[in-house]
C-alpha cells in the first residue's frame, strides 16, 4: 500500500538495443510531442483538414502518441542515469514531494 490516495502508476521499460544520447533522445521527444499535437489538432479540427476518423479512433491515436512521448521521456531519464549519474529514484521521489506540496497529490492519513 502506498501513502497516497487515488495514486495510479504507469511503469515503462528501459528499451533494449538502443544507445541513445541526451541530444538524440531530446530530439525524439520533440518529434513525438509534435505527433501528439498533430493528433490533438485533428481531433479538434484545428489543422484545416476534414476529419475522416471517428472520435474514438482519434482519441485512441492520441493515447498511442502520448505513450510514445512518455516512453521517450522515460528513456531520457535512463540516459541521465547511465551517462550522467542521476539517481532516478531520488528524482522521482523529489518530483512526487513537489506534487504533494502543490496539492496535486493527496497524502493518505
Amino acid at each position: 500500500m502506498n501513502r497516497y490516495t487515488e495514486f495510479k502508476q504507469i511503469s515503462l521499460p528501459k528499451l533494449n538495443n538502443l544507445q541513445p544520447g541526451l541530444e538524440s533522445t531530446c530530439l525524439k521527444l520533440m518529434e513525438e510531442a509534435g505527433e501528439l499535437a498533430q493528433a490533438i489538432g485533428k481531433f479538434r479540427g484545428l489543422n484545416g483538414e476534414k476529419v475522416s476518423l471517428e472520435d474514438q479512433e482519434v482519441v485512441d491515436r492520441i493515447g498511442d502518441e502520448l505513450l510514445d512521448v512518455a516512453q521517450v521521456a522515460v528513456s531520457m531519464m535512463f540516459v541521465l542515469e547511465e551517462k550522467y549519474g542521476i539517481n532516478i529514484k531520488e528524482k522521482v521521489d523529489s518530483h512526487i514531494d513537489k506534487l504533494i506540496q502543490k496539492g496535486y497529490i493527496r497524502v493518505a492519513e
